[in-house]
């Protein structure tokens, strides 16, 4: 049967195999699930493999010396790895692994007819056998690839190859993930004497990508090294474990902040984000020259008068593509302050106002002390985590005071802003006020410091 008869069949078995599962799955018993779900996962890599040997083939009709005739440059594509993405429709990262898999396996199959074939790894030999099969994925080739390294002087090809045995024997037992660490876990067992270079190469690797989508959002991509990874997941866990699943604590008071954190109606991703966000921010309001150099990096949100006046309309972030809220526009004031750009009605600059800060850093201090934190419910933020609120906005008569500003973290200064709630000081205590659609009776709010608890316990 050739291959274009092979594919046929191959194409009305699929649709088949579509079909029953849409049909069956969901009245299938568990064990069936589970032993149909591995039979399908088997049929899919031998699939892979020929979809890898196509691919090598096609990379071998496009070899660079060929030039302009080659396959690839004939069809409009610059490399073969960039037709076989266009042909299957793939990522540029899968098209990549097809080529390079299905090259390395075709050598190794070649070698076991001929031994006089040169084989570019030779010690991937295990791997690459069990992949022809269709037992393990391209995927499995990659992470021990990578994970065992190249020969050197002290480590030898036939070192590797008893390395690459063993992973192979344990790859369909593991994870990609578990198998990639014991990969370099095995390689580190090889060469001590490197284990410095290789974190040194993986460092070099870091990078953070800025990327403005057409929505308005920004895209992050990155990749950290094993120590900044360390840094910034464990802080992200701390504030988003309990709703990940984390561990139940057993003192009250830590049980009471995992049950507060997992209740939270953000999904952990956003927790995550607003975690991260907040942490940048902590460090964004360290001195001049301290973290940032001389330059401080300020946020600055563009509204005009009439819209801040009047709490309607639109804002804009400098640098960002799109709008804000004004309740956006009011938070960044309450804790930054503002400075007035008066312009003609032409658009022209007239002049330059005098900053309107609405708490010094004396003030915020004072106002630190007294909230202890965030005074929003059971938030445990500190003060340090904590933007100052205006409780009367400046631009309806509000004061610079100690007594006219309150800590909020940040997530619960936006919520303050964006539902319309109020916080109002009356005999010397602050209350929140409900937003204007829901119950308007004031909540008590209380201070974190158990200073001044301890005062006004004993006034």
């Amino acid at each position: 049967m050739n291959l274009t008869a092979a594919l046929d069949q191959l194409t009305a078995a699929a649709q088949s195999v579509a079909a029953a599962a849409r049909a069956d799955a969901g009245s299938a018993p568990d064990q069936m699930l589970v032993d149909e779900q591995r039979r399908l996962a088997a049929s899919a890599r031998l699939i892979e493999v020929a979809a890898s040997t196509l691919a090598a083939e096609v990379a071998e009709r496009s070899r660079p010396e060929l030039g302009h005739s080659g396959l690839a440059q004939r069809l409009g594509a610059r490399t073969p790895e960039k037709l076989v993405q266009l042909l299957t429709g793939t990522s540029k990262q899968t098209a990549g692994r097809m080529v390079r898999v299905g090259v390395l396996t075709a050598t190794a199959v070649a070698r076991e007819a001929d031994p006089t074939v040169e084989v570019s790894k030779p010690w991937l030999a295990p791997v690459l056998t069990a992949t022809a099969t269709g037992a393990l994925g391209s995927e499995v080739v990659d992470v021990i690839a990578q994970g065992l390294g190249t020969p050197t002087v002290e480590v030898t090809v036939d070192a590797l190859t008893r390395a690459a045995t063993a992973l192979t024997a344990l790859a369909p037992s593991l994870t990609l993930e578990v198998l990639a660490a014991r990969a370099r876990e095995a390689r580190d067992d090889l060469d001590a004497a490197g284990v410095a270079l290789r974190e040194e190469e993986r460092r070099d690797r870091r990078y953070l990508h800025l990327t403005p989508q057409a929505d308005g959002m920004t895209r992050i991509t990155g990749l950290l090294d094993p120590e900044s990874a360390a840094t910034v997941k464990n802080a992200v866990d701390a504030a988003t474990s309990p709703k990940h699943g984390g561990p139940r604590f057993v003192r009250t008071e830590d049980r009471a902040r995992a049950d507060l954190i997992a209740s939270d109606p953000r999904t952990p991703e956003q927790a995550a984000v607003d975690a991260l966000v907040e942490l940048i921010d902590i460090a964004v309001r360290t001195p001049d020259s301290t973290l940032l150099g001389a330059r401080r990096a300020d946020v600055r949100v563009l509204v005009t008068d009439t819209d801040l006046h009047n709490r309607q309309g639109a804002a804009r972030i400098e640098g960002q593509t799109a709008s804000v809220s004004i309740a956006t526009a009011e938070r960044h004031a309450c804790d930054s302050g503002y400075l007035p750009i008066h312009f003609t009605d032409d658009g022209q600059a007239l002049n330059l106002g005098q900053t309107r800060r609405f708490h010094t850093t004396r003030q915020r201090a004072a106002i630190s002390a007294r909230d202890g934190g965030c005074i929003a419910g059971d938030c445990d933020r500190p003060p340090s985590w904590c933007e100052v609120h205006h409780i009367n906005e400046y631009s309806l008569g509000g004061n610079t005071s100690v007594e006219d500003g309150v800590l909020l973290c940040r997530h619960h200064h936006l919520l303050i802003h964006n539902s319309k709630a109020r916080i109002k000081r009356i005999d010397g205590k602050y209350w929140l006020v409900p937003p204007p659609d829901s119950n308007r009776e004031p909540i008590p709010l209380h201070t974190k410091s158990p200073v001044i608890r301890r005062l006004l316990a004993s006034a």
